[in-house]
């Protein structure tokens, strides 16, 4: 369906063609993935109480303090990553985190604009809305490193 180029593993190489799709349901992306959802719940938990935080303590508006705990932990997310999700990639370290705030971006938007919307047409409670859009812009998030930014699939 999509054939793309894929960066070699660090084995000299040449890259192989692969099926995008695929790629993302191997074997690789699946331990990746699992790596990634430790860290990924590791650090929204650290999200989800500076949310509760600023909200209950500090009276910052919800969606505010929403994208004030996803930037911190995305930066989070951004270290345990590179030195365990995505081990072995040759993107430079700035570079990268050039590229992973990109995907922050992307994420942080699809995470604030369904949590808005969520908290404006639902009486759902803010901490289980944002719980329920983390998952989405979670898997968004994975499939750009694993792909773009890493280059690990």
């Amino acid at each position: 369906m999509f054939d793309v180029m894929v960066a070699p593993d660090g084995d000299g190489r040449a890259p192989a063609r692969s099926d995008l799709l695929s790629r993302l349901f191997s074997r690789k992306a699946a331990a990746m993935l699992v790596r990634n959802t430790i860290v990924s719940c590791f650090v929204f938990g650290v999200s989800i109480a500076m949310l509760w935080v600023l909200v209950e303590f500090f009276g910052v508006r919800q969606v505010v303090a929403a994208g004030i705990g996803f930037v911190a932990a995305n930066s989070l997310h951004y270290a345990l990553g590179r030195s365990w999700i995505f081990r072995g990639t040759d993107r430079a370290v700035a570079s990268g985190y050039v590229y992973f705030l990109a995907t922050g971006g992307l994420g942080l938007a699809v995470t604030m604009g369904l949590y808005a919307l969520l908290l404006h047409y639902t009486p759902i409670h803010y901490l289980v809305a944002r719980i329920l859009v983390s998952v989405i812009a979670g898997l968004v998030m994975f499939a750009f490193n694993a792909l773009l930014n890493f280059r690990r699939l």
